[in-house]
């Protein structure tokens, strides 16, 4: 059990099992598509897929089906690699009737997207793009007409890719948060780390960062309710 060789097939047997009742569960009926970009570990770019379907009881159901590594991101690419796993889980793309992504430039396109390409051949598979995702990209755009706010992610993004670069340092921070991210000074970094992380310390420790913490934290917590609204979340 112990054996990287064991521990993997034990993982794929699950994952083919688990799809497989997925399929049973959906039983040849219509369903839509929900797709997605990511990179591995390895910058390796891959398409994440999952479906949407109605069951038996009528509730709304969207499992995660498979992840596919794909040599580029254009639209037909990604459509030649959707449906080779949709046909190797016996489901017909003739099914869809519905799509869904997250609006990168290379899907939303009228006449190369992958929707347009999708489309063409099943007609009835109407594409609504993400109401949580545009909620998104408008509180992204308005984020960056406010130079303080900008900075103010900014910041945080930086200091998240710092701390991230160590498990022990996000261990720590995790664990006891501001009373030893000065600690995190005295040990663990190299010496530019440490001249970056000086300078992150002193602009979080300013007046207006702290005011700006307080203030989005109270703005993404409404913003969370209506987010969870859109997506229909319970």
């Amino acid at each position: 059990m112990t054996s990287p060789k064991i521990q993997k097939d034990i993982v794929s047997v699950c994952a083919q099992e688990t799809v497989k009742a997925i399929i049973d569960d959906l039983g040849g009926d219509y369903f839509g598509i929900l797709v997605d970009e990511s990179k591995d570990i390895s910058h390796h770019e891959q398409m994440a897929l999952a479906l949407q379907y109605v069951d038996k009881k009528g509730q709304v159901n969207e499992p995660f089906i498979g992840l596919v590594r794909v040599g580029d991101t254009s639209a037909k690419s990604l459509k030649k690699a959707m449906y080779s796993l949709l046909l190797k889980h016996s489901l017909s793309p003739s099914k869809i009737r519905g799509q869904g992504y997250d609006g990168a430039s290379n899907i939303k396109g009228k006449v190369n997207g992958l929707k347009s390409l999708i489309l063409e051949q099943t007609p009835s598979s109407y594409c609504i793009h993400y109401f949580a995702h545009q909620l998104q990209l408008t509180l992204v755009a308005v984020a960056k007409k406010h130079k303080e706010v900008e900075n103010f992610f900014a910041i945080i993004a930086n200091v998240l890719n710092v701390v991230g670069e160590s498990f022990k340092r996000r261990d720590q921070l995790r664990d006891h948060q501001a009373e030893l991210l000065e600690k995190l000074l005295e040990s663990g970094f190299e010496a530019d780390d440490r001249l970056q992380a000086e300078a992150f310390l002193s602009k979080t420790n300013a007046f207006d960062f702290v005011f700006l913490l307080h203030l989005m934290l109270k703005v993404l917590m409404m913003l969370n309710e209506l987010s969870k609204a859109l997506r229909g979340c319970k």
